[in-house]
């Protein structure tokens, strides 16, 4: 092979590389970085959680996880012996209290006086309950198993029934010394007020079963049968399922003209299919939210919004945490 031959053979190769690497620049330019921009959501929904007023052990939940409930269903039952026990009290007094106003409208008798004292050692006695009750429940609040709520709430109950002891012995001197009008007036609050006891003990009891207040589906159940419960403890949370919408973070050069009331198309990983959905709430995620940089030197940032919308149809099957996807 002549020289000429093999410079010729040299140059055919070089030229043939060069072709090479501008054929593949090319490919690589036009399809780099040309794929499109894909922003991920998630499917959400509204959830409520299901909590009592007063403290106890849970003694049976009707429902568990993945059922549906509907308004009015029982969900749970609470055994709140403390709380009984505040209902036979509060009865008590009213009986008192009762017997105090019938007294000091009929006018004292031996009889009479002598059963003011009675019920004056009733009162007592009922607070003393209410401080063994109280000096229990400072106990378990110093063990870290009580809330101070349940604390205060003792010891309200305590001092209440406290007072109604001296209003009791009141009553019982009253009676001995004979009632004024104004005295027989004062007699008769007792009656209301302890009524109003009874009334707010009574409401406390309904709180022992917990009913569902909306329907929906029964997300997570958070204490065991047998566990103790605090005030306002978190006892279960129900999703309203009737009501689903996607969230989504995208960043203010993503948008591209999307405000409230647009409709655009995601795609449901879940299903593999598209699904329509309109905007109803946008809001920029504040300082704490990640920014862009358009430039090295960061002459201006580029902020996140979160976007809500909802399927403009309603779409069978859709679950919280499913994922969606916009393809710009």
């Amino acid at each position: 092979m002549s020289a000429k031959q093999q410079h010729n053979n040299i140059l055919l190769a070089i030229l043939g590389f060069i072709a090479v690497v501008v054929i593949v620049a090319l490919i690589g330019y036009f399809t780099l970085d040309r794929t499109p921009d894909e922003i991920q959501g998630e499917v959400e929904v509204d959830e409520y959680r299901v909590s009592s007023k007063v403290p106890g052990r849970i003694l049976e939940l009707r429902v568990k996880e993945g059922d549906f409930v509907h308004v009015g269903d029982t969900l749970a039952i609470i055994d709140a012996p403390e709380v009984e026990a505040k209902q036979a009290q509060a009865t008590s007094a009213v009986e008192a209290a009762a017997a105090m106003s019938e007294m000091a409208q009929n006018g004292a008798r031996e009889q009479q006086i002598q059963g003011a004292y009675q019920l004056w050692q009733q009162a007592k006695a009922g607070a003393e309950v209410a401080k063994k009750t109280y000096d229990r429940v400072q106990r378990l609040y110093d063990e870290g198993v009580m809330t101070a709520q349940k604390l205060d709430e003792a010891l309200a109950a305590y001092k209440a029934l406290e007072a109604q002891e001296k209003a009791a012995k009141s009553q019982y001197d009253l009676a001995q010394a004979g009632a004024r009008n104004e005295e027989k007036k004062a007699a008769a609050a007792q009656v209301s007020r302890a009524r109003g006891a009874v009334q707010e003990v009574r409401s406390y009891i309904r709180e022992t079963v917990q009913t569902a207040q909306m329907e929906g589906e029964v997300s997570s159940v958070y204490p065991k049968v047998g566990e103790l419960v605090g005030t306002g403890s978190p006892i279960m949370s129900i999703a309203q399922m009737d009501d689903m919408w996607g969230t989504f973070n995208v960043r203010e050069d993503q948008l591209n003209g999307m405000k409230t009331g647009t409709e655009f198309t995601a795609y449901s990983p879940a299903f593999k299919k598209e699904i329509k959905m309109k905007v109803f709430y946008m809001k920029d995620q504040g300082s704490f939210a990640v920014w862009k940089a358009t430039k090295a030197n960061g002459q201006y940032d580029l902020k996140t919004f979160e976007v809500k919308a909802r399927p403009v149809e309603k779409f069978d099957g859709l679950r919280p945490g499913m994922s969606l996807i916009i393809r710009n």
